[in-house]
């Protein structure tokens, strides 16, 4: 309570009571002089006492009872007020951020771009030179057969050449060996028996 509040109180005490004491004595002096009470200057005097009460106690009224619900409402006013810039300010910071990442995002769209072009390349590089290596190894493979092969089929060339190489000179032999040669074997290995040291 402020000092003021006392003094308001007294003065509308005294006004109420000061028109509750005259009121009835002004009515009685005007119904003694035949003059309505409103025609007269203490009927106006008593008039604007009376406004002057009811006025007090209106701003008494609106003091003690009305202004605690008008503060209490424009605090409720001033906190939603509050919330709704705290909340503004809030959607303004997260529309800017993404707004910024919205900014960014062509960027960083075309670095994924350029990064799986890169990825790309070097994963067709890699398997380019995984199909160099494998053809090597089936170019070396199929050397290595051939070269088996060849070893193979010279052999059994020598082999058939060898079998062949036997069996004309069998033919020859068959061919040359008469009676007379094969005595003439004979005896040419009989006289190189004798011919040995004993």
């Amino acid at each position: 309570m402020t000092r003021r509040e006392p003094l308001w109180r007294a003065m509308i005490s005294v006004f109420s009571g000061v028109a509750l004491i005259l009121l009835p004595a002004v009515s009685a002096f005007a119904a003694e002089s035949g003059t309505p009470v409103e025609e007269t200057t203490t009927g106006w005097v008593f008039r604007w006492i009376n406004f002057l009460i009811v006025l007090g106690a209106i701003v008494y009224f609106m003091r003690k009872v009305a202004a605690p619900q008008f503060r209490e409402h424009a605090q409720g006013i001033e906190r939603s007020i509050q919330e709704a810039t705290e909340t503004h300010d809030a959607a303004a910071r997260e529309l800017k951020a993404e707004e910024g990442k919205l900014a960014a995002l062509p960027a960083e769209i075309s670095r994924m771009h350029e990064l799986a072009k890169h990825d790309t390349a070097a994963e067709g590089e890699r398997l380019r030179s995984l199909l160099v290596m494998e053809v090597e190894k089936i170019k070396d493979a199929a050397r290595a057969e051939v070269e088996g092969a060849q070893r193979v089929m010279r052999l059994e060339l020598k082999a058939v050449a060898a079998r062949m190489a036997v069996e004309r000179a069998e033919a020859l032999l068959h061919e040359r060996m008469t009676p007379q040669v094969e005595a003439a074997l004979i005896h040419q290995f009989v006289e190189d028996l004798v011919e040995l040291p004993r």
